[in-house]
């Protein structure tokens, strides 16, 4: 019995180990891309869930390469004033925000031009699903760092 029981404990133990060191492995190999790499990765997905002809993956490469390069921007922008512990002003934060609509608009613009309508609804519809689950991302982490203080 007390051999099962300390068995159990290990195994417990270990399947936790073994999820929590996957649940991360992703982003962590992602992280350790180059930009390059990633925009490589997420052409050739685009291509396959919209069946892209090479004229649009050409022009749709420029402008995943341009998001990627205003995304690590911002990114970098957001970590400085954090590390400078500043919060953003209403103004700033309408100023940013405004700012990143504007883009999405041109951008939406920009890749109506480039696919035909039934790939723009596919295209329309996994930014859809990306944005649920990065805002759900988002909640899950708000509310699991409510709970830690």
């Amino acid at each position: 019995m007390k051999k099962l029981i300390v068995t159990a404990v290990l195994l417990i133990g270990l399947l936790t180990f073994a999820q929590e060191r996957g649940r991360h492995s992703g982003k962590e190999k992602l992280e350790q891309m180059t930009p390059q790499q990633k925009n490589e990765l997420r052409l050739k997905k685009l291509t396959l869930d919209l069946s892209l002809s090479a004229s649009q993956q050409k022009e749709m490469g420029k402008i995943v390469a341009e998001m990627e390069a205003k995304r690590e921007s911002f990114k970098n922008e957001r970590s400085a004033k954090k590390e400078a512990g500043t919060n953003l002003t209403k103004d700033e934060l309408f100023a940013m925000r405004s700012k990143l609509l504007d883009e999405k608009i041109a951008i939406k613009a920009r890749v109506k031009k480039i696919l035909d309508p039934n790939q723009f609804e596919k295209w329309e519809k996994m930014q859809d699903k990306r944005m649920e689950k990065m805002s759900k991302h988002a909640k899950e982490k708000m509310d699991k760092g409510t709970i830690e203080k």
